[in-house]
This record gives structure tokens, C-alpha cells and sequence, in this order.
């Protein structure tokens, strides 16, 4: 029975670590359309700082709140979609890559 409780522990871990990694995250949702932080759709709006800040997405609330709205060719990404911990972790993943 530990054999058992030990092993749900470690997938209950794995999850989390997984569903909270900003990386894997951005490639299955961004990627896409954001391929090393550009932008297909429009590329004069990459995900660069200076072109982000442009645009007011300084903050990873404001990123969240682009993903919430979507507009400008980018889909509007719920929370039954992409939940609150995910949106986040690509929010900070975007800040911390794309300088």
C-alpha cells in the first residue's frame, strides 16, 4: 500500500511540475503562431520586451489578460482552456525568454 501512495505522490508531482512549465506550455499554445517569440500573424508584433511594453503587456497579468481577450488575429484563450496556473506560467515564460 506505501508502493501504491508513494507512486500517486510522484504522478499527483509530475503533474504539477508539468502543467506549471512555461516552456512546454508556449510550445502547445503558442508556438505556433509565436515561433521563437515571433508572429505570424503579425510580425510586426513580436514577443520581444520593447515591442510588448509598446503594446502595454509589461506585466504577466497583462499578458494573461491578452490571452483572455485574444484580438488582432490571436484567439481568446478561456479559462476552461488554458487555466489560471498555465496562463501564467506562459506569461512568465515569455518575460523571462524573450528579452
Amino acid at each position: 500500500m506505501k508502493t501504491v501512495g508513494a507512486l500517486l505522490v510522484t504522478v499527483i508531482w509530475v503533474s504539477t511540475v508539468a502543467a506549471s512549465d512555461g516552456q512546454a506550455l508556449f510550445a502547445r499554445h503558442c508556438a505556433g503562431c509565436h515561433y521563437n517569440g515571433g508572429n505570424t500573424v503579425n510580425p510586426a508584433k513580436p514577443l520581444t520586451q520593447i515591442y510588448r511594453e509598446a503594446n502595454g503587456l509589461r506585466t504577466t497579468a497583462d499578458l494573461v489578460a491578452k490571452m483572455r481577450r485574444g484580438g488582432g488575429g490571436m484567439p481568446r484563450f478561456t479559462t476552461k482552456q488554458l487555466p489560471e496556473t498555465e496562463a501564467k506560467a506562459i506569461a512568465e515564460h515569455i518575460i523571462r525568454t524573450f528579452d
